[in-house]
């Protein structure tokens, strides 16, 4: 369960949220709105990426400015440019590297590596110089490297930006498959017409939050105004 509780947040006299209070316990969650409105900063407090200026963010109980390191072990997050999240030269290393503060032995460490490698569908690439990758394939080993950690919540702040629609709809059929809870920023309306819930920001505020196709409808009718 995220809560996000009477939230403001500014950057210097800017204003980007304000009065936000959410509870969010269904499993998938799009965030929806236009540039500037406020939904990656959203995103980004769930983690603690952000502190905000005032209120309260908990994550299943946990309040994320007191209690950050044992939040980032729960909640994993995905950029929107994958390159941002690859730190080490090949596709294994690089999911080894998410493992190393579980001091496994080498055979473990192996072993998970290759399991989640094989759940993406990267198992050919192991030894493949990882920022030589596909911008889909990319995106797929930064939810690996993510994933291997297991996460219970999945925040992800427009991981389909860098993609064509086919590896678009590939990411999100996985997102949808996946056992965590998953909170989406996106612009492409599409992909969460169906979730359960979507929540609509709009100049720092929550205009719109319902089942998919009527916070996407919402999303739209406020667009043309």
């Amino acid at each position: 369960m995220i809560a996000f509780e009477s939230i403001r947040h500014s950057y210097g006299d800017r204003e980007v949220l304000r009065g936000v209070t959410l509870t969010l316990t269904e499993p998938r969650v799009g965030i929806i709105g236009a540039n500037g409105s406020g939904k990656s900063t959203l995103a980004r407090l769930v983690n603690g990426l952000v502190t905000p200026t005032e209120g309260r963010v908990l994550v299943d109980g946990l309040d994320v400015a007191v209690d950050g390191a044992a939040v980032r072990r729960r909640v994993g997050f995905i950029f929107p440019d994958p390159d941002a999240q690859i730190v080490m030269p090949t596709v294994a290393e690089d999911v080894a590297f998410s493992l190393r503060r579980r001091k496994l032995g080498r055979a473990e460490t192996a072993r998970q590596v290759r399991e989640v490698l094989g759940r993406f569908n990267l198992q050919d690439h192991a030894d493949h110089p990882a920022h030589l990758l596909s911008s889909g394939q990319k995106q797929l080993l930064a939810l690996a490297a993510i994933l291997v950690t297991e996460p219970s919540v999945l925040v992800c702040d427009e991981p389909t930006t860098l993609l064509d629609l086919r590896n678009s709809r590939h990411v999100t059929t996985l997102l949808e498959a996946l056992p965590q809870q998953v909170v989406l920023v996106t612009h492409h309306l599409e992909l969460v017409e169906h979730w359960e819930r979507v929540v609509v920001i709009d100049a720092g505020e929550v205009v719109a939050d319902g089942p998919g196709r009527d916070a996407v409808a919402a999303y739209r009718a406020l667009m043309s105004c």
